[in-house]
């Protein structure tokens, strides 16, 4: 027994030495799978990890490891990280306060770092622990994944700061989910944990996040180039226009924009005061929302701009359906008035037909923004209805969006890049 803790603590030790070594690749971004669930309309990571904007830290269904059984991280044993290390401040550093206490470090000491990982969807948190996982990437030119990443000797992947969580946690995501992916300003967050690893890999990254289960959408990690296979030699990046992104403060996890105005068919929509103009970007809310003041205005202008199309009954979560033979179709083109996003830095992220009607059946057509109520903490939350085969570029570092607006509308989608593996010969 006395042997079996010696190769414990050892393994621990690696553990943490692990998490300071530096992995080489050949290129500075890394490609991933988004998978769109049909069933709850959630992205996911490689078909497993919710996307989420505004989680501090990764985390997913597992059990901490038994000390009396000696194992490695490649055999799935997972080890606690302690309560004095960087990973642990930084993640309580964003504790919410609707989650229950960390009572349970006073009966551990400092032996573990108690964190309480939180479920976007139902709102419901659970006490666990932080800990470490290991994963593999793929590095990409910009056209095709490949194994361009170089692991340190005796390693089997990258090892990554994440939380345990118990499987109740996972009520009301996908099916085939198992815990949720951070992509937060938090240095806990899977970009930047992966920027400080790798040398080269810059503070960026981007998400394409696809509008059919049939085929996945693509997450970069880096700044690129990127290409789909519609524009082989053309980089996406000449498709973006770039405003300025911030946070509401120092702790703040969530991405924001300003928005100056709100335009339909060119015409600005009298809109109440929106302070700072602050929008919100969502990767776990369906479709946008809009503070309820704000909500009548905008559907009170878009109904006018299309009072010649009939009216439905409305549908909930919607206000206002129109006849879907009227509307038109993504392969036809629709016949609805663009609405215009008129960020900060001038530049217009157009919501056209494809990210604002919801085709709901029965011929039936639904303008896809809901009322979000008097007392919306953020004005306006964009949803995922909207972000759909829109590319954006998060640029962490100069704190800058990049967004093409709708993909269909220049012949592509975001499902257009090419994940066949090419392997790499040395």
């Amino acid at each position: 027994m006395h042997l079996l803790k010696l190769l414990f603590f050892f393994l621990a030790s690696f553990s943490r030495d692990v998490l300071s070594q530096e992995y080489n690749s050949r290129y500075n971004t890394s490609a991933m799978s988004i998978v769109k669930d049909a069933k709850t309309s959630l992205h996911t990571l490689r078909g497993y990890l919710i996307i989420d904007l505004d989680a501090p830290f990764t985390w997913r269904d597992c059990r901490m490891h038994n000390a009396n059984v000696a194992c490695g991280l490649e055999e799935g044993c997972r080890f606690p990280l302690k309560c004095d290390t960087s990973f642990c401040k930084e993640a309580h550093s964003y504790i919410n306060p609707k989650c229950p206490p960390l009572n349970i470090t006073a009966k551990y000491s400092c032996k573990i770092c108690a964190v309480t990982p939180l479920n976007p969807i139902s709102k419901s948190c659970k006490l666990s622990q932080l800990t470490t996982d290991l994963m593999r990437f793929l590095g990409t030119d910009g056209h095709n994944p490949s194994t361009s990443i170089r692991y340190p000797k005796d390693t089997f992947g990258i090892e990554f700061v994440i939380s345990c969580a118990p499987s109740s946690l996972l009520r009301s995501l996908p099916k085939d989910a198992s815990g949720v992916a951070a992509f937060s300003w938090s240095t806990l967050a899977f970009p930047r944990q992966l920027q400080t690893l790798i040398p080269h890999m810059k503070d960026k990254f981007a998400l394409c996040l696809p509008s059919s289960s049939k085929a996945p959408g693509v997450a970069f990690l880096g700044e690129g180039p990127f290409y789909f296979t519609s524009f082989p030699n053309l980089d996406l990046r000449s498709f973006l226009s770039y405003t300025p992104m911030f946070r509401k403060h120092s702790n703040s996890l969530g991405y924001y924009i300003r928005i100056n105005r709100i335009s339909i068919n060119g015409i600005t929509i009298p809109l109440p005061s929106l302070k700072t103009g602050s929008v919100k970007l969502s990767t776990v809310i369906p479709y946008t929302k809009l503070r309820s003041d704000i909500f009548k205005a905008f559907v009170s202008s878009f109904s006018v701009a299309t009072n010649r199309i009939p009216r439905l009954k409305s549908v909930q979560p919607f206000s206002l359906c129109l006849k879907s033979s009227a509307v038109g179709s993504v392969e036809k083109g629709f016949r609805v008035p663009e609405i215009d996003l008129e960020t900060e830095s001038g530049k217009n992220w157009t919501i056209s037909g494809d990210n604002s009607m919801k085709r709901i059946g029965n011929g039936t057509a639904c303008l896809a923004f809901v009322d979000g109520g008097l007392k919306m903490k953020d004005a306006i939350v964009i949803g995922t209805f909207q972000l759909e085969n829109n590319f954006l570029f998060l640029d962490l570092g100069k704190q800058k969006l990049g967004f093409s607006s709708s993909l269909l509308a220049r012949g592509t989608s975001c499902s257009s890049f090419n994940f066949t593996y090419v392997p790499e010969y040395d």
